[in-house]
């Protein structure tokens, strides 16, 4: 079995006095779906912004334990690093609103100061837009204010701006609670398609979205760990009892 791209261990993190994740053990396979869920407040999204160390920009925040990438401490890198490695999609699509698409797209190179000649600029904007499906539909209006498109169009974007950078892995926090079925729907083919190229972390509320798209899921609740497996396994035999009540809607 090949060694996991993300491993996290007894990983503890807390905003001041209030602990928010607990002693979490975790490890992320290569090229697969791993669904983060759990009740509103149990630490999901606290997880994946300690996973690409957005959480230290809150004042207070404070972390204990580890997380490696591939073998490296993230801990230990520049936080800069991180973020090129590790890219994030947001609950709300968020392009630059005063950017074009191709500018949007382009927009991690810029930012970090990394030169890269026109041809390269080029080539890059359009790989990253047709990985996300979208290619066909801007191709001809590449220089439009992003803002312009829907919904979904606009999430696809921000899912390119992430691939841009050709991360290792990409951070999904309910990328599509804000968007119609019919956007839903081409996200999650969409997860389903970047998967062979890129490892993705996928917190959702949406349990049958989960069954729809992850190969593994992890249960949190009150910020521990209470199960982590397939999920074919997990939604159908799970062994913690909060994880059976969470997943018939008991609570949530």
């Amino acid at each position: 079995m090949e060694s996991p791209v993300l491993t996290v261990e007894t990983f503890s993190a807390s905003f001041g006095e209030l602990e928010v994740l607990r002693d979490i053990n975790l490890s992320v396979q290569r090229s697969r779906v791993t669904a983060l869920m759990g009740p509103s407040g149990c630490g999901k999204t606290t997880l994946i912004r300690c996973i690409n160390r957005m959480h230290e920009l809150v004042p207070e925040a404070r972390v204990s334990g580890r997380i490696l990438l591939h073998a490296d401490d993230l801990y230990l890198m520049n936080p800069i690093v991180v973020r090129r490695k590790i890219g994030m999609v947001f609950q709300r699509p968020n392009p630059f609103p005063t950017m074009s698409i191709y500018d949007n797209v382009i927009a991690g190179y810029v930012l970090n100061g990394i030169r890269v000649r026109k041809d390269e600029r080029d080539r890059i904007v359009e790989e990253s837009l047709k990985k996300a499906a979208l290619w066909d539909e801007v191709k001809d209006r590449l220089h439009k204010k992003g803002s312009f498109l829907s919904g979904g169009q606009q999430q696809r974007l921000c899912i390119a701006r992430a691939l841009a950078m050709n991360p290792d892995i990409l951070l999904m926090d309910e990328p599509t609670s804000a968007l119609d079925p019919k956007a839903t729907a081409h996200i999650e083919r969409l997860i389903i398609e970047l998967k062979r190229n890129v490892t993705i972390l996928l917190v959702t509320h949406n349990i049958a979205q989960a069954a729809r798209v992850s190969d593994h899921t992890a249960f949190l609740y009150l910020g521990e760990l209470g199960e982590f497996g397939t999920t074919e396994k997990l939604f159908t035999v799970p062994e913690d009892k909060r994880t059976e009540e969470y997943l018939s809607g008991k609570f949530g």
